[in-house]
């Protein structure tokens, strides 16, 4: 459930960014085609992803696990990376309002929707957990 509600908020204010500079740009419908094909670049790994954490979360042996383990390192490091990166190209102006528009906006679409399977992925095990069957 958390790692769902943190991919959530990260979406949401990742495709807010692109959205606010869909705002600043001249409109062409190519940008919304390639905010489409990022989204589903993206929500295909993140959809694999969210499917391993889940597997890795569940095959923990304790019911109670800290709530940092819903990643593990390699995926700190990746995210780490990421948000850096972004932010710090982003703040240099190193990407352009256009690049922006598209990108964050196809981006923070499919991290949010990584979110709601990662909540999808906790209401369908602990309901199958509840009812004494494995997933």
């Amino acid at each position: 459930m958390i790692a769902g509600i943190v991919w959530f908020i990260a979406g949401f204010n990742v495709a807010r960014l692109g959205i606010l500079s869909y705002l600043e740009i001249e409109q062409q419908w190519y940008w919304y085609l390639l905010s489409v094909v990022i989204f589903t670049l993206f929500g295909l790994m993140f959809f694999r992803m969210s499917q391993k954490h889940t597997k890795r979360i569940m095959g923990y042996e304790e019911e109670r696990q800290p709530f940092w383990r819903f990643f593990d390192l390699k995926a700190y490091i990746i995210m780490a990376v990421m948000m850096g990166g972004g932010i710090g190209l982003r703040a240099a102006g190193v990407f352009p309002n256009w690049f922006v528009a598209f990108f964050y906006s196809g981006l923070g679409c499919a991290l949010a929707l990584a979110g709601v399977l990662f909540i999808r992925n906790y209401i369908v095990t602990r309901s199958e957990y509840e009812k004494g069957t494995t997933v």
